[in-house]
């Protein structure tokens, strides 16, 4: 006989087994995939660590972090850290470059360009802003707070009224 049409009722001896619908919010995540993490969609770092010397060149939109020494090109649409120790070989283009460590080449571009009191550039720098620390050392020319369309005044000649 089905149990559906069973006029007896079940013994009171042992209770079902019970099912808890999920609630509405662990529905929703069954359903959809899992969200990815902030720190998979925000730019990484790279870290050249400071018991490596490479030698290459260094291009991506991700930050850059050197411990160690590189000799070669640096190209990033991120942010570049030189750590105090370090040592760089080559043309540099970031967002903001940060060194506390050694450079020697030239900062072709970079919106902000902070110099730490261990920092030193030997070569030109050229930057939307620059700090530089008490310590810090620069050995080159340095254009600072000039827009790409943006061009220096020229100097009067001598003689000439402005």
């Amino acid at each position: 006989m089905a149990i559906w049409k069973d006029p007896t009722p079940a013994p009171k001896s042992a209770e079902p087994a019970r099912f808890d619908p999920p609630a509405p919010a662990e529905l929703l995540q069954m359903q959809t995939p899992a969200p990815v993490r902030a720190v998979e969609t925000a730019a990484r770092e790279s870290v050249i660590a400071a018991d490596l010397a490479i030698e290459g060149k260094i291009e991506g939109s991700g930050h850059v972090r050197i411990a160690g020494k590189f000799k070669g090109d640096i190209k990033v649409q991120g942010n570049l850290g030189i750590d105090q120790g370090a040592k760089v070989s080559g043309a540099v283009s970031a967002s903001k470059v940060t060194l506390a460590g050694e450079l020697d080449g030239n900062i072709l571009s970079a919106q902000q360009v902070e110099l730490l009191p261990s920092g030193a550039i030997s070569g030109d720098l050229k930057a939307g802003s620059l700090t530089v620390a008490a310590g810090a050392r620069i050995r080159g020319q340095v254009d600072c707070g000039w827009g790409k369309d943006d061009k220096p005044a020229s100097k009067p000649e001598i003689g000439s009224v402005a």
